[in-house]
């Protein structure tokens, strides 16, 4: 058997992994313990939230697929942090778990050149420091020009419920045995993670009545824009439901400390630090009185709900009396207990920016086998993954990195090479210092030209939005000319409880004011004498992105000036020969923290925690000898 290219998993980053590849036009054989499980969501039945949509929007505006699948199946769409400014807008949806697979499995099943195999790799081959295939549990070995491995928290996983511990990499399924041995054989260094997911309760046991309702939007927004909005949402949109624990619920927790994995010392991966274990939150947070619950829907044919807030591990008798003490909960029947699971991991100091592993050419690692957490880092690197590997099996010479000014995906894959990470990684936007110009609103126009040199993205949508961009560059030039007088305009300000103004003011100085939107403005205007702003109005995307440049002007300006900055650095690239090793003046830390990374760039060399700007300047000197 063969494939040009073998993509381990079926979860979110294997899913965008194996469609982008196979859209470029290569043959792709995608290896799942599980056909049915494509896209199953392992813990939250949800997509985007605070950094997280902004990733969902970028892998969608690349051609990827998980905003389209997020759309079908979305039972609650939210736009997270509107009190706030662009930058931090967020779209997040609560998904049917079920639907969000069927979803998975139809695009996947129905994309030309993906052949679908049912096995388990336990070992990947490789032949002088190239990967020629893999083997599988059922004695297969399938030869292949790359391999991406994307294995979730499969690579011998081990889930735990208070002192009982079961091998699996998810609730009723196996763990992936024998691949992380065949890496660490090639030379590769693994490491272990630490995850989990709270119990399940019955949605007929629990008493909304005292509980505070959590509706979605009432105009709710889809991720994709390939989704026909004349019919979004395609499903019916329900709420999700907020509760409390207290010190009597906290205090139960605490007679399980002693039966603990995570307290007693079974558990060896690290856990994630921003999503935290309750018993980990009431230790680290011991003067909160409270917790937050969000208790979320799994589907609209289900009857669990999902305890988002109470991920624990804690013995399971410990689990049901505590939930028991929770507001609303008292009668909750608890389906299923929480459990943690670990995980191996390939620490992310061994891949390159492209996701190609530095020791083998051929072989790929996206999603958690790179110590990131959550579906949408996943998905965004395997469609990074899956573009690599298409144009190194195609015979492209270039390749596919993302900057930390183009998107949150490149902030992710950098900090991931350049930092690597010892706990799960979570994107957050304070990661992101270019982050007023990386909105969830603009990703199309900051990476449709990349979809498109790919066939990912259609002639018609980049013409689309290449008419869209000379609608706003023409309407922000305009709103420089026109000028509302003080009798024109001042009724207006006045019933927006705005300063009046003595002399006739621009448009676009006029919108920078939080008062005014700049629809308001416009429509103040003698439309007929400006067929232009007509155009503007009759198009909300253009609309929407005239106005928030026009608010954020400064601010933009002075972050496309710190790019500029940035850039003088990334230009100096630094040969892949080059031996840090040898460089005397600066200390053996650095040199062994660069060697071990090996930068491509003066500017991901900077970035590299425990390299000095001294450093910078003695390799600077190096390079120019």
């Amino acid at each position: 058997m063969y494939f040009d290219l073998i993509v381990v998993g079926g979860g979110h980053a294997g899913i965008e992994a194996a469609h982008a590849a196979a859209k470029m036009g290569v043959s792709v054989g995608v290896v799942t313990m599980d056909k049915s499980a494509f896209g199953r969501m392992s813990c939250n039945p949800a997509i985007g939230g605070s950094a997280k949509g902004h990733l969902v929007h970028e892998i969608d505006a690349l051609g990827g697929i998980m905003g389209q699948i997020a759309d079908r199946s979305g039972i609650q769409f939210r736009i997270l942090n509107r009190s706030k400014g662009p930058a931090v807008w967020a779209g997040r949806c609560q998904s049917d778990r079920k639907l969000y697979s069927v979803e998975a499995s139809k695009i996947i099943s129905s994309t030309e050149n993906i052949t679908i195999v049912e096995d388990s790799v336990i070992e990947a081959i490789e032949e002088d420091r190239k990967i020629v295939g893999v083997r599988t549990l059922k004695g297969n070995e399938i030869s292949c020009k790359a391999l991406i491995v994307c294995s979730g928290t499969f690579l011998n996983g081990l889930m735990h419920t208070g002192l009982n511990a079961t091998k699996g990499g998810r609730f009723g399924e196996q763990p992936a045995i024998g691949l992380t041995e065949s890496l660490i054989k090639m030379g590769f260094e693994a490491g272990r993670l630490k995850t989990g997911t709270p119990p399940r309760l019955k949605l007929e046991s629990i008493n909304y009545e005292i509980l505070e309702e959590q509706p979605g939007d009432e105009n709710p927004q889809p991720f994709s824009r390939r989704t026909d909005r004349s019919k979004f949402p395609f499903l019916p949109q329900v709420s999700c439901w907020l509760t409390k624990t207290d010190s009597s619920v906290h205090q139960i927790l605490e007679k399980g400390f002693d039966r603990s994995p995570m307290f007693r010392g079974l558990i060896n991966g690290v856990g994630p630090r921003y999503c935290p274990s309750i018993e980990d939150k009431i230790v680290r947070f011991a003067d909160k009185p409270n917790h937050q619950i969000f208790l979320e829907p799994e589907g609209l044919d289900s009857d669990l709900i999902y305890v988002n807030g109470f991920s624990t591990s804690l013995p399971e008798e410990i689990q049901r009396e505590a939930i028991a003490k929770i507001p609303g909960l008292e009668n909750a029947e608890m389906v299923r207990p929480g459990y943690a699971v670990e995980y191996d991991y390939l620490p992310p100091y061994q891949i390159d920016l492209t996701l190609e592993t530095k020791l083998i050419k051929g072989l790929y690692f996206a999603g958690q086998i790179n110590g990131t957490s959550g579906y949408e880092e996943a998905a965004g690197q395997g469609l990074i993954a899956g573009i690599n590997a298409a144009l190194k099996i195609l015979g492209r010479k270039d390749e596919f990195v993302l900057k930390r000014s183009d998107a949150y995906i490149g902030v992710l894959i950098d900090d991931l090479v350049g930092k690597s990470t010892d706990e799960p990684y979570r994107m957050f936007t304070s990661r992101a210092e270019h982050r007023l110009l990386l909105r969830q609103d603009n990703a199309d126009r900051r990476l449709y030209e990349f979809g498109h040199r790919f066939g990912l993205i259609s002639d018609n949508e980049l013409k689309e939005m290449k008419e869209r961009e000379v609608l706003i560059t023409k309407s922000k030039d305009l709103f420089d000319e026109i000028k509302f007088k003080p009798d024109e305009i001042n009724n207006l300000l006045e019933s927006k409880a705005t300063n009046l103004i003595d002399n006739a003011e621009p448009v676009s100085k006029l919108t920078k004011r939080p008062e005014l939107n700049l629809r308001d403005l416009l429509q103040e205007l003698d439309l007929e004498k400006y067929p232009l702003v007509n155009s503007l109005l009759a198009n909300e995307k253009a609309l929407e992105q005239v106005e928030i440049e026009l608010k954020y002007e400064g601010y933009i300006q002075r972050q496309q000036d710190l790019i500029k900055k940035m850039e003088k650095l990334e230009e100096v690239k630094i040969p892949e020969s080059f031996d840090f090793l040898k460089l005397k003046t600066i200390s053996n830390e650095s040199k062994e923290k660069l060697h071990k990374v090996r930068p491509r760039s003066i500017g991901q060399a900077s970035r590299i925690s425990g390299v000095s700007p001294s450093d910078i300047s003695i390799l600077l000197v190096y390079l120019k000898n």
